[in-house]
């Protein structure tokens, strides 16, 4: 997968009902362009399904951990959007201090959380990371 490939997913996992057309302004290539890319991800798995993710959903990934970004140089733009078209993440927050970007990640299995730290600390220009599981919620204005 290219740049463009991990813009497109990025704008889909925000809206999966979104059109051909605005993917294609959005993204600044031809709408055959997306059509392309988008049936190549899904004939190779990349794109499993399109679906609705509710509050209910995101209750359901009992794994869930904040992990804490230091960015090399001034990619956090298309970082930001090969985070965006990880699964597992759940929210991606700009911050001060030591760090620069906080993303929060859910997933079912420890495993599968690894995997996924894996993948962001392999992007190029993160320069360093930390990790915090959350072992419970105390407090949850959305509950």
């Amino acid at each position: 997968m290219d740049n463009l490939d991990q813009e497109l997913l990025a704008l889909l996992r925000r809206n999966g009902r979104a059109s051909v057309s605005n993917l294609a302004h959005e993204l600044k290539v031809t709408r055959a362009t997306v059509r392309a890319r988008m049936d190549r991800l899904e004939t190779s798995g990349e794109i499993a399904g399109y679906t609705v993710v509710t509050r209910a959903d995101l209750a359901e990934l009992p794994v869930r951990a904040f992990t804490m970004l230091r960015i090399e140089g001034g990619g956090s733009n298309r970082i930001i959007a090969r985070l965006n078209g990880l699964a597992a993440v759940q929210a991606i927050h700009s911050t001060n201090g030591n760090w620069d970007l906080v993303v929060e990640c859910g997933t079912r299995t420890l495993a599968e959380l690894d995997a996924v730290l894996a993948r962001i600390r392999s992007i190029d220009g993160v320069n360093n990371s930390e990790t915090s599981i959350l072992l419970d919620t105390k407090k949850n204005r959305l509950t």
